[in-house]
């Protein structure tokens, strides 16, 4: 009996540290990491190629490229953005802090000014914004940017939280003979047809 539970639960602890994954939030500043006079903000998440990564920005965090109306979140200067009176901006209640800039294009990669950008080692930019869910480009670490045309009087800066999926890939040293162990332990329950659960 004892065994049986000892399967199953070396069954699904391997299979649980196949799908395990690591979330690491990170803070972009808007002048520091600008694209245009800055330098992005190193992850310190390195990704390999095809991995499945998140990076999201609450809504609610803002940064400035400059003098109003020139706030806005992750998304960038998209829409008209009004002052809640307890924002970053400073500024009371009903003040128009945003509005809707051009685009801004550098090095062949064209996004909102004032929106959070990713670049995975040196390759090209791609928009993040508050919310990215998608497949790692190459391989190499993330870093972020907030994108415009300068950096003189960017202010603010916002936290980002990547997640980044285990890689999967070949199980080796002590976990492979304890996986191999676990499921030949269930076919032989299989074929016994007892059902048990884990022993804790």
């Amino acid at each position: 009996m004892l065994r049986r539970a000892f399967y199953v639960c070396a069954l699904v602890a391997g299979l649980a540290g196949l799908a395990a994954s690591s979330a690491r939030a990170v803070t972009v500043d808007a002048f520091a990491n600008s694209s245009s006079g800055g330098s992005g903000e190193a992850t310190g998440v390195v990704l390999t190629a095809g991995q499945a990564f998140t990076v999201t920005v609450a809504l609610s965090d803002l940064w400035s490229a400059g003098a109003l109306p020139r706030w806005s979140n992750a998304d960038g200067l998209i829409v008209p953005l009004v002052a809640t009176g307890s924002d970053e901006s400073g500024e009371a209640a009903g003040t128009v802090i945003g509005s809707i800039f051009p685009l801004w294009t550098q090095d062949g990669f064209t996004a909102p000014y004032g929106s959070l950008v990713g670049q995975i080692g040196s390759g090209a930019f791609f928009l993040i914004g508050t919310s990215f869910s998608g497949l790692a480009y190459a391989s190499g670490e993330l870093s972020l940017y907030y994108w415009d045309s300068n950096n003189y009087d960017n202010t603010g800066s916002i936290s980002a939280t990547i997640d980044a999926a285990a890689v999967p890939g070949p199980i080796v040293g002590a976990g492979l003979p304890g996986l191999l162990t676990a499921m030949g332990g269930l076919v032989v329950l299989a074929r016994r047809r007892r059902n048990q659960g884990c022993v804790t």
